[in-house]
């Protein structure tokens, strides 16, 4: 997936679901929750056990769209790309993993935090900027930032919740990641899905008045 295709992915949907645990066996059972619920975007970090068949199967559905977190390095990269990932995020902005996404044509979200990252990260060719960690309030932070540069895509994965969401989207940001606000690992471990379901109904809900069909230009 280009970068080009991935914000008119982000646009649309608004919200990955991001799938971050040690749990053998159990990861696809809550990614299937938020998927039935209504994610289209979703997300499985490299640390997660069994990763690269979770990538294959969930790549294989229609309509989904899966993407690989905490990517690395470029061994990594290529194994996920190779899994079936459409885009790629990391933890931390490395121009050796955007330009190795560049030559596949995957989009890829790297981790930044200042200013001064985020700019370099778009500088780069970063489809979006991935903010990480999560200042004190988010909202703030991504609207402070976007005012002298608003051609910056922030996609906050830290830090966001169901109280929050939609502040962060109307402060700017063009889509959010949801983890431990989505995927409670006690849930997951005891497979209570219905739990998760429901949680991830709720956080689509809330941000529902965000969505669209098409990003904007320019």
């Amino acid at each position: 997936m280009s970068p080009e295709q991935f914000l008119d992915a982000i646009f649309r949907h608004r919200a990955i679901a991001i799938f971050r645990g040690h749990h053998q066996g159990r990861a696809a059972g809550a990614m299937d929750a938020a998927v039935d619920a209504g994610f289209r975007l979703v997300e499985f970090t490299v640390t997660t056990p069994g990763v690269l068949e979770l990538i294959a199967e969930f790549a294989r559905r229609p309509g989904i769209v899966v993407g690989a977190g905490t990517v690395l390095d470029i061994p990594a990269l290529e194994a996920v790309v190779g899994a079936g990932a459409k885009f790629l995020a990391s933890p931390v902005f490395d121009p050796e993993i955007l330009s190795a996404a560049r030559d596949l044509d995957v989009a890829v979200l790297p981790g930044c935090f200042s200013p001064t990252e985020l700019l370099q990260a778009h500088r780069n060719g970063a489809a979006c900027q991935k903010l990480f960690p999560a200042p004190g309030y988010l909202p703030s932070y991504v609207r402070a930032v976007l005012a002298p540069m608003p051609f910056l895509r922030i996609v906050p994965t830290n830090g966001v919740t169901l109280e929050n969401a939609a502040d962060v989207l109307a402060a700017g940001a063009v889509g959010v990641g949801f983890t431990t606000s989505l995927f409670d690992l006690a849930e997951v471990e005891h497979r209570q899905v219905d739990r998760i379901y429901e949680r991830a109904k709720d956080l689509l809900e809330a941000i529902k008045h965000f969505t669209s069909a098409t990003r904007p230009k320019g």
